[in-house]
């Protein structure tokens, strides 16, 4: 019996090939634990959350204990202090040989790819100041690398796992940036989204276009107002009065560092630190008076200019 024709043979092996790098992909572009401190619940117990973070390597094990087991002994210290003390104690032990860490390899995701996040879910967290959202990744995918600022979708799941639950494409920009240091694509333009829950219904802010921009600038927000006019004759008309009020948008340097890593795998970090919080927030204003519907005086102040503050 003769045997398969050549060019049937290439395309098996052709097919072979690419799904065995489609495998690869999925299998090192994934999800793994990245725990975050943020604050104190309401009976002063510590709170860290698994925000979750994409990595798109492959080939390195891990030799060292898992950031959920780091994660394990910080609830049971009563205070930070208490925690790094200990886990300075146990870095006193000798680490493994580096001739045992397996080699590094290359990006699973490919030179014109990058490692995302898929899907995102908003948990809310009681702490002890208050009620606080916390944005936590669920998959990861390998993503075409985006030259270009646009918009891109952010898909975002409120209230998971419930009767509520509600699956929103929040919108987000792409992470290029301009040629001229300090410049990032942000939002410009934004939209709401409104969202049953159990309490009331809740309006959700979502991300309609992106620019090209410093990393903190203005961009135009318009906001409409009921005006009276008094005309010589003494008839008053009602009007609507459109204000350019402003938006201060981008990102400021936070100082965000690693406190404590892995003692045989530098790559991992059992806590962060916020550090010194650092915002874009109005620099400059200018104020708009005009008679509401009542004929009362009344002032709104817009934003002319924005700057990063501490």
């Amino acid at each position: 019996m003769d045997g398969p024709p050549p060019l049937l043979l290439l395309l098996c092996l052709l097919h072979f090939s690419h799904n065995r790098n489609l495998f690869t992909q999925r299998m090192c572009c994934k999800r793994q634990s990245h725990f975050v401190y943020i604050g104190q619940d309401i009976s002063g117990s510590p709170v860290s959350v698994d925000v979750g973070v994409c990595r798109s390597h492959c080939g390195r094990t891990r030799t060292g204990p898992s950031p959920e087991a780091g994660q394990e002994d910080y609830s049971k210290h009563t205070s930070m202090l208490e925690f790094l003390r200990s886990k300075k104690t146990r870095m006193r032990r000798p680490a493994a040989p580096s001739g045992l860490e397996p080699p590094n390899q290359l990006p699973s995701c490919g030179a014109s790819q990058v490692c995302e996040p898929a899907g995102m879910r908003v948990e809310r967290v009681l702490l002890f100041e208050g009620p606080r959202q916390v944005e936590v990744i669920q998959e990861c995918q390998c993503e075409i690398k985006l030259t270009q600022c646009m918009r891109v979708p952010a898909l975002r799941t409120y209230y998971a796992k419930t009767p509520y639950e509600t699956v929103i494409d929040a919108g987000g920009c792409s992470r290029s940036k301009g040629p001229p240091e300090g410049f990032s694509c942000v939002p410009t333009k934004f939209d709401s989204a409104l969202i049953q829950t159990p309490n009331k219904v809740e309006l959700i802010q979502t991300v309609l276009a992106c620019e090209l921009k410093e990393s903190c600038s203005r961009v135009k927000h318009v906001d409409y107002y009921y005006q009276t006019v008094q005309h010589a004759d003494g008839v008053a008309e009602k009007r609507l009065k459109e204000i350019d009020v402003g938006r201060c948008v981008g990102s400021c340097t936070a100082g965000k560092r690693c406190l404590l890593r892995s003692p045989t795998n530098p790559e991992i970090c059992y806590l962060w630190s916020e550090g010194q919080s650092s915002s874009c927030v109005p620099q400059d204003y200018e104020s708009h008076s005009f008679q509401d519907q009542q004929g009362q005086t009344r002032t709104v102040l817009s934003i002319t200019s924005c700057s990063c503050q501490s």
